[in-house]
Protein backbone atom coordinates (compact mmCIF):
# COMPACT_ATOMS: atom_id res chain seq x y z
CA UNK A 1 0.00 0.00 0.00
CA UNK A 2 2.47 2.54 1.60
CA UNK A 3 4.67 2.08 -2.34
CA UNK A 4 1.65 2.55 -4.04
CA UNK A 5 1.05 5.89 -2.18
CA UNK A 6 4.89 6.52 -3.04
CA UNK A 7 4.50 6.33 -6.54
CA UNK A 8 1.05 8.86 -6.79
CA UNK A 9 2.39 11.20 -4.78
CA UNK A 10 5.86 11.58 -6.86
CA UNK A 11 2.91 11.80 -9.54
CA UNK A 12 1.80 15.08 -7.90
CA UNK A 13 -1.33 13.22 -6.49
CA UNK A 14 -1.80 13.68 -2.87
CA UNK A 15 -2.81 10.16 -1.00
CA UNK A 16 -3.40 8.88 2.28
CA UNK A 17 -2.44 5.07 3.03
CA UNK A 18 -4.32 2.94 5.50
CA UNK A 19 -2.11 1.31 8.38
CA UNK A 20 -3.19 -1.12 10.96
CA UNK A 21 -2.16 0.09 14.57
CA UNK A 22 0.42 -2.52 15.07
CA UNK A 23 2.16 -1.22 11.15
CA UNK A 24 1.98 2.57 11.96
CA UNK A 25 5.90 2.41 12.84
CA UNK A 26 7.01 0.64 9.96
CA UNK A 27 4.96 2.83 7.74
CA UNK A 28 7.03 5.46 8.83
CA UNK A 29 10.26 4.23 8.62
CA UNK A 30 9.71 2.71 5.16
CA UNK A 31 8.46 6.01 3.92
CA UNK A 32 12.21 7.31 4.99
CA UNK A 33 13.74 4.77 2.86
CA UNK A 34 11.38 5.56 -0.23
CA UNK A 35 12.58 9.52 0.12
CA UNK A 36 9.32 10.70 1.28
CA UNK A 37 9.11 11.30 5.14
CA UNK A 38 5.90 12.33 6.38
CA UNK A 39 3.42 10.46 4.30
CA UNK A 40 0.39 10.70 5.06
CA UNK A 41 -1.06 7.72 7.22
CA UNK A 42 -4.41 6.83 8.77
CA UNK A 43 -4.08 4.35 11.75
CA UNK A 44 -7.00 1.87 11.87
CA UNK A 45 -7.07 0.77 15.63
CA UNK A 46 -6.37 -2.95 16.06
CA UNK A 47 -5.44 -5.63 13.59
CA UNK A 48 -8.72 -5.92 11.38
CA UNK A 49 -8.49 -9.93 11.19
CA UNK A 50 -9.99 -10.23 14.52
CA UNK A 51 -12.73 -7.58 14.92
CA UNK A 52 -16.36 -7.87 13.89
CA UNK A 53 -17.92 -5.91 11.11
CA UNK A 54 -19.04 -3.41 13.82
CA UNK A 55 -16.46 -3.11 15.84
CA UNK A 56 -14.47 -2.34 12.49
CA UNK A 57 -16.92 0.06 11.49
CA UNK A 58 -16.68 1.82 14.89
CA UNK A 59 -12.92 2.25 14.26
CA UNK A 60 -13.12 3.61 10.71
CA UNK A 61 -15.55 5.78 11.81
CA UNK A 62 -14.37 6.96 15.28
CA UNK A 63 -10.71 7.29 14.17
CA UNK A 64 -9.66 6.28 10.87
CA UNK A 65 -11.69 8.96 8.85
CA UNK A 66 -10.45 11.88 10.56
CA UNK A 67 -6.80 11.39 9.74
CA UNK A 68 -7.91 10.49 5.97
CA UNK A 69 -9.32 14.50 6.28
CA UNK A 70 -6.95 16.02 7.84
CA UNK A 71 -4.10 14.28 5.46
CA UNK A 72 -5.66 15.32 2.76
CA UNK A 73 -6.56 18.11 3.45
CA UNK A 74 -2.79 19.60 4.19
CA UNK A 75 -2.39 18.46 7.73
CA UNK A 76 0.73 16.88 8.02
CA UNK A 77 1.79 13.10 10.31
CA UNK A 78 5.15 14.74 10.79
CA UNK A 79 8.29 14.11 8.84
CA UNK A 80 10.41 11.03 10.33
CA UNK A 81 13.85 13.18 11.43
CA UNK A 82 17.08 11.12 9.95
CA UNK A 83 20.43 11.39 10.70
CA UNK A 84 23.09 12.11 7.81
CA UNK A 85 25.01 8.96 7.09
CA UNK A 86 28.85 8.73 7.65
CA UNK A 87 30.55 8.13 4.12
CA UNK A 88 31.69 4.86 3.42
CA UNK A 89 34.94 4.50 4.57
CA UNK A 90 35.01 6.84 7.72
CA UNK A 91 36.04 6.27 11.55
CA UNK A 92 32.95 6.47 13.04
CA UNK A 93 34.15 5.05 16.95
CA UNK A 94 37.77 4.20 17.89
CA UNK A 95 37.78 2.13 21.29
CA UNK A 96 38.63 -1.07 23.09
CA UNK A 97 36.89 -4.41 21.53
CA UNK A 98 34.31 -3.93 24.22
CA UNK A 99 33.53 -0.20 23.26
CA UNK A 100 33.21 -0.68 19.40
CA UNK A 101 30.84 -3.96 20.13
CA UNK A 102 28.64 -1.35 22.71
CA UNK A 103 28.46 1.08 20.25
CA UNK A 104 27.52 -1.03 17.48
CA UNK A 105 25.01 -2.54 19.25
CA UNK A 106 23.35 1.08 20.46
CA UNK A 107 23.36 2.52 17.02
CA UNK A 108 21.76 -1.09 16.17
CA UNK A 109 24.05 -1.98 13.49
CA UNK A 110 24.72 -5.65 15.73
CA UNK A 111 22.89 -8.64 15.91
CA UNK A 112 23.24 -8.89 19.59
CA UNK A 113 26.26 -10.96 19.16
CA UNK A 114 30.17 -9.88 19.51
CA UNK A 115 30.84 -8.38 16.17
CA UNK A 116 34.78 -8.36 14.78
CA UNK A 117 35.43 -4.70 14.74
CA UNK A 118 35.20 -3.44 11.00
CA UNK A 119 38.88 -1.85 10.34
CA UNK A 120 39.83 -0.03 7.55
CA UNK A 121 42.80 -2.76 7.00
CA UNK A 122 40.25 -6.13 7.52
CA UNK A 123 37.62 -4.27 5.04
CA UNK A 124 40.24 -4.02 2.45
CA UNK A 125 41.73 -7.73 2.99
CA UNK A 126 38.35 -9.00 2.27
CA UNK A 127 38.29 -6.78 -0.96
CA UNK A 128 41.37 -8.28 -2.55
CA UNK A 129 39.20 -11.61 -3.18
CA UNK A 130 37.38 -9.46 -6.25
CA UNK A 131 38.35 -7.74 -8.98
CA UNK A 132 35.41 -5.27 -8.46
CA UNK A 133 35.69 -1.73 -7.44
CA UNK A 134 34.54 -1.20 -3.88
CA UNK A 135 31.69 1.79 -4.42
CA UNK A 136 30.28 -0.52 -7.39
CA UNK A 137 26.61 -0.88 -6.62
CA UNK A 138 25.12 -4.44 -7.19
CA UNK A 139 21.32 -2.72 -6.40
CA UNK A 140 19.35 -0.77 -4.68
CA UNK A 141 17.61 -3.17 -1.60
CA UNK A 142 14.60 -1.82 -0.26
CA UNK A 143 13.18 -0.98 2.32
CA UNK A 144 15.94 1.82 3.27
CA UNK A 145 17.12 1.85 -0.26
CA UNK A 146 21.04 1.87 0.33
CA UNK A 147 22.99 0.28 -2.65
CA UNK A 148 24.66 -3.11 -2.36
CA UNK A 149 27.87 -1.60 -2.54
CA UNK A 150 31.42 -4.31 -2.42
CA UNK A 151 32.75 -1.79 0.46
CA UNK A 152 29.29 -2.22 2.37
CA UNK A 153 29.78 -6.25 1.69
CA UNK A 154 32.78 -6.05 3.20
CA UNK A 155 32.10 -4.16 5.90
CA UNK A 156 29.57 -6.55 6.99
CA UNK A 157 31.63 -9.95 6.03
CA UNK A 158 34.25 -8.76 8.31
CA UNK A 159 31.48 -8.43 11.29
CA UNK A 160 30.19 -11.77 11.30
CA UNK A 161 33.26 -12.99 11.29
CA UNK A 162 33.57 -14.20 8.00
CA UNK A 163 36.94 -14.61 6.49
CA UNK A 164 38.36 -13.27 3.71
CA UNK A 165 38.14 -15.71 0.87
CA UNK A 166 34.50 -16.15 1.66
CA UNK A 167 34.05 -12.47 0.00
CA UNK A 168 32.77 -14.15 -3.17
CA UNK A 169 30.48 -15.64 -2.08
CA UNK A 170 29.00 -13.09 -0.20
CA UNK A 171 29.05 -10.94 -3.30
CA UNK A 172 27.00 -13.63 -5.18
CA UNK A 173 24.73 -13.48 -2.00
CA UNK A 174 23.84 -9.63 -2.31
CA UNK A 175 23.71 -9.85 -5.94
CA UNK A 176 20.73 -12.25 -4.92
CA UNK A 177 19.65 -9.84 -2.27
CA UNK A 178 19.07 -7.24 -4.69
CA UNK A 179 17.61 -9.39 -7.50
CA UNK A 180 14.01 -8.01 -7.64
CA UNK A 181 12.75 -11.40 -8.76
CA UNK A 182 13.96 -12.41 -4.90
CA UNK A 183 11.15 -9.95 -2.85
CA UNK A 184 14.04 -8.80 -0.36
CA UNK A 185 11.14 -5.73 0.49
CA UNK A 186 9.03 -8.97 2.25
CA UNK A 187 11.99 -9.96 4.79
CA UNK A 188 10.14 -8.10 7.45
CA UNK A 189 6.62 -9.42 6.86
CA UNK A 190 4.75 -10.76 10.02
CA UNK A 191 4.97 -14.74 9.65
CA UNK A 192 8.76 -14.32 10.52
CA UNK A 193 10.59 -16.54 7.72
CA UNK A 194 13.68 -16.49 7.26
CA UNK A 195 16.42 -17.19 4.24
CA UNK A 196 18.20 -20.54 3.75
CA UNK A 197 21.17 -20.28 1.26
CA UNK A 198 22.35 -23.19 -0.28
CA UNK A 199 25.89 -23.84 -1.70
CA UNK A 200 27.08 -25.82 -4.59
CA UNK A 201 30.28 -26.52 -6.80
CA UNK A 202 33.69 -26.74 -5.57
CA UNK A 203 33.73 -23.97 -3.11
CA UNK A 204 32.18 -26.09 -0.56
CA UNK A 205 35.27 -28.17 0.30
CA UNK A 206 38.18 -25.02 -1.14
CA UNK A 207 36.55 -23.06 1.76
CA UNK A 208 36.32 -25.54 4.24
CA UNK A 209 31.89 -26.22 4.18
CA UNK A 210 30.06 -28.82 6.06
CA UNK A 211 27.58 -30.59 4.21
CA UNK A 212 27.84 -33.71 6.17
CA UNK A 213 26.80 -34.99 9.79
CA UNK A 214 25.03 -31.54 11.45
CA UNK A 215 24.96 -29.38 7.84
CA UNK A 216 22.17 -26.88 9.69
CA UNK A 217 23.81 -26.75 12.50
CA UNK A 218 26.31 -24.17 14.17
CA UNK A 219 30.07 -24.75 14.84
CA UNK A 220 31.21 -24.11 11.55
CA UNK A 221 33.01 -20.95 10.36
CA UNK A 222 31.92 -21.17 7.05
CA UNK A 223 28.53 -22.28 7.24
CA UNK A 224 27.76 -20.21 10.35
CA UNK A 225 29.63 -16.80 9.47
CA UNK A 226 28.48 -16.58 6.08
CA UNK A 227 24.43 -17.37 7.22
CA UNK A 228 24.91 -14.84 10.19
CA UNK A 229 26.61 -12.16 7.28
CA UNK A 230 22.87 -12.47 5.59
CA UNK A 231 20.91 -11.44 8.16
CA UNK A 232 23.43 -8.55 9.57
CA UNK A 233 23.21 -7.29 5.40
CA UNK A 234 19.37 -7.24 5.88
CA UNK A 235 19.34 -5.41 9.12
CA UNK A 236 22.38 -2.96 7.80
CA UNK A 237 22.41 -1.75 3.98
CA UNK A 238 18.47 -3.29 3.27
CA UNK A 239 17.53 -1.47 7.15
CA UNK A 240 14.95 -4.29 8.58
CA UNK A 241 14.71 -3.76 12.13
CA UNK A 242 13.16 -5.39 14.63
CA UNK A 243 10.22 -3.34 16.14
CA UNK A 244 10.40 -1.31 13.30
CA UNK A 245 10.50 -2.56 9.70
CA UNK A 246 11.13 -6.01 10.42
CA UNK A 247 7.56 -7.34 11.98
CA UNK A 248 7.50 -10.77 12.37
CA UNK A 249 5.13 -11.80 15.19
CA UNK A 250 7.77 -14.58 16.21
CA UNK A 251 10.57 -14.69 14.13
CA UNK A 252 13.49 -16.97 13.38
CA UNK A 253 17.13 -16.29 13.54
CA UNK A 254 19.77 -16.39 10.45
CA UNK A 255 20.31 -19.84 9.42
CA UNK A 256 23.40 -21.50 8.50
CA UNK A 257 24.55 -22.34 4.68
CA UNK A 258 23.24 -25.35 3.58
CA UNK A 259 25.90 -26.98 1.35
CA UNK A 260 24.81 -30.16 -0.91
CA UNK A 261 26.50 -33.02 -1.06
CA UNK A 262 28.17 -32.82 -4.31
CA UNK A 263 30.02 -36.41 -4.11
CA UNK A 264 26.84 -37.94 -3.12
CA UNK A 265 25.12 -36.97 -6.51
CA UNK A 266 27.99 -37.36 -8.03
CA UNK A 267 27.58 -41.03 -7.15
CA UNK A 268 24.18 -41.69 -8.16
CA UNK A 269 24.30 -39.33 -11.14
CA UNK A 270 21.54 -36.59 -9.81
CA UNK A 271 22.18 -32.73 -10.70
CA UNK A 272 22.80 -30.73 -8.60
CA UNK A 273 19.84 -27.61 -6.71
CA UNK A 274 21.78 -24.80 -9.11
CA UNK A 275 20.64 -27.19 -12.43
CA UNK A 276 17.34 -26.20 -11.73
CA UNK A 277 18.12 -22.31 -12.71
CA UNK A 278 20.28 -23.56 -15.69
CA UNK A 279 23.83 -24.25 -14.14
CA UNK A 280 25.67 -27.16 -14.01
CA UNK A 281 26.75 -30.00 -11.77
CA UNK A 282 30.96 -27.85 -11.01
CA UNK A 283 29.41 -24.29 -11.19
CA UNK A 284 29.72 -22.56 -7.86
CA UNK A 285 26.20 -21.24 -7.37
CA UNK A 286 24.17 -19.49 -4.33
CA UNK A 287 20.46 -20.25 -3.98
CA UNK A 288 18.61 -18.11 -1.83
CA UNK A 289 14.81 -19.14 -0.73
CA UNK A 290 12.59 -17.51 2.18
CA UNK A 291 11.01 -19.95 4.65
CA UNK A 292 8.00 -19.58 6.79
CA UNK A 293 9.66 -22.66 8.58
CA UNK A 294 10.29 -26.76 8.35
CA UNK A 295 10.45 -30.09 10.18
CA UNK A 296 12.94 -33.28 10.03
CA UNK A 297 11.37 -36.03 8.51
CA UNK A 298 12.32 -39.05 10.60
CA UNK A 299 13.34 -42.36 10.57
CA UNK A 300 12.58 -43.17 6.84
CA UNK A 301 12.08 -47.19 6.10
CA UNK A 302 12.52 -49.00 3.12
CA UNK A 303 14.88 -50.56 0.70
CA UNK A 304 13.79 -49.15 -2.50
CA UNK A 305 12.02 -45.86 -3.75
CA UNK A 306 8.40 -47.36 -4.08
CA UNK A 307 9.17 -48.19 -0.09
CA UNK A 308 10.36 -44.70 1.29
CA UNK A 309 8.52 -42.36 -1.11
CA UNK A 310 5.06 -42.68 0.27
CA UNK A 311 6.41 -41.23 4.02
CA UNK A 312 8.30 -38.36 2.46
CA UNK A 313 5.32 -36.97 0.40
CA UNK A 314 2.53 -37.75 3.14
CA UNK A 315 5.06 -35.49 5.61
CA UNK A 316 5.85 -33.23 2.86
CA UNK A 317 2.62 -32.35 2.28
CA UNK A 318 1.66 -32.16 6.14
CA UNK A 319 4.02 -29.09 6.71
CA UNK A 320 2.02 -26.98 4.36
CA UNK A 321 -1.16 -24.33 5.75
CA UNK A 322 -1.98 -20.75 4.54
CA UNK A 323 1.04 -20.89 2.34
CA UNK A 324 -1.29 -22.52 -0.32
CA UNK A 325 -2.27 -18.87 -0.87
CA UNK A 326 0.84 -18.86 -3.25
CA UNK A 327 0.18 -22.33 -5.13
CA UNK A 328 -3.61 -20.99 -6.22
CA UNK A 329 -4.47 -17.14 -5.60
CA UNK A 330 -2.31 -14.43 -4.12
CA UNK A 331 0.39 -15.76 -6.52
CA UNK A 332 0.03 -18.60 -8.91
CA UNK A 333 2.71 -21.34 -8.65
CA UNK A 334 4.65 -19.59 -6.41
CA UNK A 335 4.69 -21.75 -3.62
CA UNK A 336 8.25 -23.80 -4.11
CA UNK A 337 9.10 -26.35 -0.66
CA UNK A 338 12.26 -27.84 -0.45
CA UNK A 339 12.87 -31.48 0.20
CA UNK A 340 16.62 -32.27 1.99
CA UNK A 341 17.12 -35.96 1.76
CA UNK A 342 20.08 -37.59 3.75
CA UNK A 343 22.76 -39.10 0.88
CA UNK A 344 21.70 -42.79 1.97
CA UNK A 345 18.03 -42.12 1.30
CA UNK A 346 19.03 -40.40 -1.89
CA UNK A 347 21.12 -43.17 -2.69
CA UNK A 348 18.62 -45.88 -1.69
CA UNK A 349 15.65 -44.09 -4.42
CA UNK A 350 18.09 -43.31 -7.35
CA UNK A 351 18.75 -47.24 -7.42
CA UNK A 352 15.12 -47.83 -8.39
CA UNK A 353 16.00 -46.11 -10.95
CA UNK A 354 14.38 -42.97 -10.11
CA UNK A 355 15.95 -39.49 -11.03
CA UNK A 356 15.09 -35.91 -9.25
CA UNK A 357 12.81 -35.09 -11.90
CA UNK A 358 11.30 -38.43 -11.27
CA UNK A 359 10.87 -37.24 -6.70
CA UNK A 360 9.63 -34.35 -8.09
CA UNK A 361 6.80 -35.66 -10.30
CA UNK A 362 5.77 -38.16 -7.65
CA UNK A 363 5.55 -35.37 -5.00
CA UNK A 364 3.34 -33.47 -7.29
CA UNK A 365 1.23 -36.88 -7.78
CA UNK A 366 0.98 -38.09 -4.28
CA UNK A 367 1.95 -35.18 -1.77
CA UNK A 368 -2.01 -34.14 -2.02
CA UNK A 369 -4.43 -33.02 0.43
CA UNK A 370 -8.46 -32.59 0.06
CA UNK A 371 -9.54 -29.76 -1.88
CA UNK A 372 -11.86 -28.91 1.17
CA UNK A 373 -8.73 -28.38 3.35
CA UNK A 374 -6.86 -26.84 0.36
CA UNK A 375 -9.98 -23.63 0.52
CA UNK A 376 -10.04 -23.86 4.38
CA UNK A 377 -6.47 -22.54 4.63
CA UNK A 378 -6.85 -20.09 1.63
CA UNK A 379 -10.41 -18.90 2.28
CA UNK A 380 -12.10 -19.62 5.41
CA UNK A 381 -9.82 -19.54 8.15
CA UNK A 382 -7.73 -16.45 6.66
CA UNK A 383 -8.45 -13.84 4.99
CA UNK A 384 -6.28 -14.03 2.00
CA UNK A 385 -8.70 -15.05 -0.53
CA UNK A 386 -12.77 -14.37 -0.52
CA UNK A 387 -14.22 -16.94 1.44
CA UNK A 388 -17.13 -17.73 -1.20
CA UNK A 389 -14.26 -18.30 -3.78
CA UNK A 390 -13.49 -22.48 -4.51
CA UNK A 391 -10.86 -23.85 -6.45
CA UNK A 392 -12.92 -24.32 -9.24
CA UNK A 393 -13.74 -20.80 -9.56
CA UNK A 394 -9.93 -20.11 -9.91
CA UNK A 395 -9.75 -22.68 -12.67
CA UNK A 396 -12.86 -21.44 -14.34
CA UNK A 397 -11.58 -18.03 -14.33
CA UNK A 398 -7.99 -19.26 -15.79
CA UNK A 399 -6.48 -18.88 -12.65
CA UNK A 400 -5.12 -22.08 -11.24
CA UNK A 401 -4.34 -25.28 -13.56
CA UNK A 402 -7.18 -27.77 -14.54
CA UNK A 403 -5.15 -30.21 -12.16
CA UNK A 404 -7.44 -28.49 -9.38
CA UNK A 405 -10.70 -29.06 -10.97
CA UNK A 406 -10.61 -32.48 -11.88
CA UNK A 407 -14.05 -32.73 -10.62
CA UNK A 408 -16.09 -30.39 -7.69
CA UNK A 409 -15.92 -32.72 -5.19
CA UNK A 410 -14.60 -31.55 -1.85
CA UNK A 411 -13.14 -34.82 -1.36
CA UNK A 412 -10.82 -35.08 -4.34
CA UNK A 413 -7.21 -34.95 -3.69
CA UNK A 414 -5.12 -31.54 -5.28
CA UNK A 415 -1.86 -31.02 -5.01
CA UNK A 416 -0.16 -28.17 -2.96
CA UNK A 417 1.87 -26.91 -5.88
CA UNK A 418 1.27 -25.92 -9.51
CA UNK A 419 3.66 -27.92 -11.27
CA UNK A 420 6.00 -31.06 -10.46
CA UNK A 421 9.08 -28.93 -11.01
CA UNK A 422 7.92 -26.17 -8.44
CA UNK A 423 9.07 -28.49 -5.45
CA UNK A 424 13.19 -27.76 -4.76
CA UNK A 425 15.30 -30.81 -3.79
CA UNK A 426 19.16 -30.88 -2.31
CA UNK A 427 21.34 -33.83 -0.59
CA UNK A 428 23.08 -33.00 2.32
CA UNK A 429 23.46 -34.00 6.10
CA UNK A 430 24.65 -37.48 7.73
CA UNK A 431 25.54 -39.33 4.95
CA UNK A 432 24.52 -42.88 7.02
CA UNK A 433 21.38 -41.26 8.72
CA UNK A 434 17.71 -42.10 7.20
CA UNK A 435 16.64 -38.72 8.14
CA UNK A 436 15.02 -36.11 5.67
CA UNK A 437 13.83 -32.62 5.93
CA UNK A 438 10.89 -30.60 4.59
CA UNK A 439 11.05 -26.53 4.61
CA UNK A 440 7.71 -24.40 3.71
CA UNK A 441 8.25 -22.08 1.44
CA UNK A 442 7.36 -18.19 1.67
CA UNK A 443 5.89 -18.06 -2.48
CA UNK A 444 6.39 -14.65 -3.93
CA UNK A 445 7.72 -13.26 -0.45
CA UNK A 446 10.82 -14.76 -0.92
CA UNK A 447 11.09 -16.61 -3.96
CA UNK A 448 14.41 -18.63 -5.36
CA UNK A 449 17.42 -16.82 -6.59
CA UNK A 450 20.21 -18.50 -7.89
CA UNK A 451 23.19 -16.21 -8.34
CA UNK A 452 26.87 -17.67 -10.09
CA UNK A 453 29.88 -16.76 -7.67
CA UNK A 454 32.81 -15.51 -9.77
CA UNK A 455 35.95 -16.39 -8.40
CA UNK A 456 39.19 -13.59 -8.82
CA UNK A 457 41.35 -14.45 -12.00
CA UNK A 458 44.43 -15.19 -8.85
CA UNK A 459 41.57 -17.55 -6.84
CA UNK A 460 44.07 -20.16 -6.33
CA UNK A 461 46.89 -18.02 -4.83
CA UNK A 462 44.91 -15.88 -2.70
CA UNK A 463 43.20 -18.77 -1.22
CA UNK A 464 46.83 -20.57 -0.55
CA UNK A 465 47.75 -16.95 1.19
CA UNK A 466 44.62 -17.29 3.12
CA UNK A 467 45.15 -20.78 4.42
CA UNK A 468 48.65 -19.46 5.68
CA UNK A 469 46.82 -16.71 8.12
Amino acid sequence: MLRASAAAETAGIPTVSLVCEGFVGQANTTAVGLGLSGMQLAMVPGHVDVQSAEELRRNVVNATVDAVIKGLTGETNGAVSTEPQPAPADIVFSGSFEEVNRFFYENEWSDGLPLVPPTIEKVREFLRFTERAPDESLGVVPPDNRSATLWSIAVNGVMAGCRPEYMPILVALADAMADPSYGVEHSGNTPGAETLIILNGPIIKQLGFNYEQGVLRDGFQANTSVGRFWRLYLRNIAGFLPHKTDKGTFGNTWRVVLAENEDALAAIRWEPCCADFGFSAGDNTVTISRYTGGDVIASVHGENAERVMPYLADAVAKQIGWELAFTVGMANASQRPLLILSPIIAKTIAASGWSRRDVKQYLFDRARIPASKFELYIAKWTHLLPENRTLVDYVNTGRAPRVFAESSDPARMVPIVGRAEDFMLAVSGDPLRTNAYAFVHNGILGYPVCKPIRLPDKWEELLQEAKRI
